[in-house]
């Protein structure tokens, strides 16, 4: 279900200069960035790129929604870590992405774990904005 402008409790503004060889930057300055293809896409690799960036956002925002099912289902998820791995390559029409979700519950069963992140896959918004564009796959180790 999508929300409306009146829902919305944060807007976070970035702007990129020069695409994927230039610049990133947040209007407050807290995020400002180089970014380059990397070396396996032809470029120099020294900055950042916006699958790192994608993947760093889309962990952090997985492991949060892991916090909303844990607290909801009374799971102990301290100590675990979630990690994202974005993968770019070409399809049909230009470039796509795959996403494989990777998380690591030490105070679980593994059938507790596997629960858990699949929960976290229906309420994370990343989850929810990339379901049914890109391959997202799960994982726990």
């Amino acid at each position: 279900m999508s929300i409306t402008q009146s829902d919305v409790l944060y807007t976070a503004v970035a702007t990129a200069e020069n695409g994927r060889d230039g610049r990133v930057a947040t209007n407050d300055g807290k995020l400002d960035v180089v970014v380059n293809p990397p070396k396996e896409m032809g470029g120099s690799g020294e900055g950042t790129n916006p699958e790192q960036l994608f993947a760093a956002g889309y962990s952090a925002c997985f492991q949060g929604a892991l916090g909303v099912v844990a607290r909801q289902e009374g799971a102990d998820i301290s100590g675990s870590t979630v990690t994202a791995e974005v993968g770019i390559g070409k399809n049909a029409d230009g470039f796509g992405i795959i996403v494989k979700i990777s998380a690591k519950i030490p105070n679980v069963s593994a059938a507790t774990a596997k629960e858990l992140v699949e929960k976290a896959h229906q309420v994370c918004p990343y989850s929810k904005a990339t379901r049914g564009n890109i391959t997202v796959d799960l994982d726990v180790a």
